[in-house]
């Protein structure tokens, strides 16, 4: 029980968005941490350094971010729940052993404080130039869940939602915060412990004679079983069949893994994503905006009702899966569509396969500051000209 109220602060406090991750992680039962320091995620792995000892748990810091992805994947497979924490040039270096995550089937959680690309660009600066990395940085098909929260609290309260994706999963899940979102201060509350869903790993139910490292059950997710639990297992990155052995010239076990380590994801994309609707039942106009830029959003959309425009914002919560269907719905109901980001244009060509004949209007901003209110009506009011 002692153990339990170290992992779980339960209270009102006023933190930082890195710290608030690094107690959401702790609070779903993360136990390890292996990363290396990066502008603006230092403070989330400064704080598992400092935490994790008082719950049992381990920080290593490794000596770059190729190793420290690896580390992860090893520490999920001896049955730790694990977690690293990186900017844009880190993801970058882990994005390799990412894909192995997903060949292995590794539940762990990556955590992206966004900044400026590409290359070094501005490490003080907030971006959300990482969102089509997180999708397609590693080569091969594969499908990610990827979690944008807006808020102090939401950073919290989605990482533990990464976990219990990851789990239910057996998935690598990304959590992409921009910098702003990493580093302002906010009130935080956390619920107790028993108030907190917790979501662990889908265990063997067969003898360890019959056990199939990558056999699925029905819902195409395959038990895990973990170093020195008494079964047998083999993990690769290679195409392998459901016992875990590479297959490597067989078209018939690529077309069978490779579907569905996809369909595990896109069949349940209906359980995982979430989105967040504001005033949009009679919206002329839907602004579309994740992460930070959704609360300037938000004001502008407040501003233009005042001004007598039927505005509303859609706030997809989870970019991947990509919410196509709701994005849809709200298409046919409105007369244009604004997209709002911290990149050259990278969600957008989403919104804009999926609205089909609405008009989407994209507001670009690059470099220190988000979107003005002021900017966003002013594209409101031309998407309605």
């Amino acid at each position: 029980m002692a153990e339990k109220s170290r992992a779980v602060l339960t209270g009102k406090h006023f933190m930082q968005g890195d710290i608030a991750c690094a107690e959401g992680a702790i609070a779903a039962g993360c136990r390890f941490f292996a990363g290396y320091p990066i502008t603006p995620a230092t403070e989330v792995a400064e704080r598992m350094a400092r935490r994790l000892p008082e719950v049992k748990g381990v920080y290593v810091q490794m000596e770059d971010e190729l190793a420290s992805m690896a580390a992860v994947i090893g520490a999920s497979y001896a049955g730790v729940k694990s977690m690293t924490a990186t900017s844009g040039p880190g993801f970058s270096l882990m994005v390799e052993n990412l894909g192995l995550a997903f060949m292995t089937e590794t539940p762990c959680v990556l955590v992206n404080i966004m900044r400026g690309g590409p290359s070094t660009g501005q490490p003080t600066k907030p971006g959300q130039q990482d969102v089509m990395q997180a999708k397609w940085g590693s080569h091969g098909d594969y499908e990610i869940i990827a979690l944008a929260p807006s808020s102090v609290q939401e950073i919290f309260d989605l990482t533990i939602e990464a976990f219990n994706l990851s789990e239910t999963y057996r998935t690598p899940v990304v959590v992409l915060a921009d910098e702003i979102v990493g580093h302002m201060r906010e009130r935080v509350t956390i619920p107790e412990a028993d108030e907190i869903t917790v979501i662990d790993r889908k265990k063997p139910r067969v003898p360890p004679g019959e056990f199939a490292s990558f056999k699925p059950d029905e819902d195409l997710v395959p038990p895990m079983a973990c170093f020195g639990e008494g079964y047998r297992f083999h993990a690769t990155g290679l195409t392998h069949d459901e016992s875990g052995r590479p297959s490597t010239s067989s078209a018939e076990a690529q077309q069978k893994l490779v579907q569905r380590l996809c369909d595990k994801i896109r069949k349940n994309a209906d359980k995982i994503v979430k989105t967040e609707r504001t005033m949009l039942e009679d919206a002329e106009v839907a602004v579309v905006a994740y992460g930070i830029t959704s609360r300037s959003a938000l004001s502008a959309v407040q501003k233009a009702r005042e001004a007598g425009i039927k505005a509303g914002l859609f706030r997809p919560i989870t970019l991947w899966p990509f919410p196509d269907q709701q994005v849809s719905q709200v298409a046919k109901k409105v007369d244009a569509i604004v997209v709002l980001e911290m990149n050259y244009g990278q969600l957008v060509r989403e919104v804009e396969r999926a609205a089909k004949e609405t008009p989407v209007i994209f507001l670009s901003k690059l470099g220190e500051e988000p979107h003005k209110p002021a900017e966003i009506l002013q594209a409101m009011r031309r998407a309605l000209q």
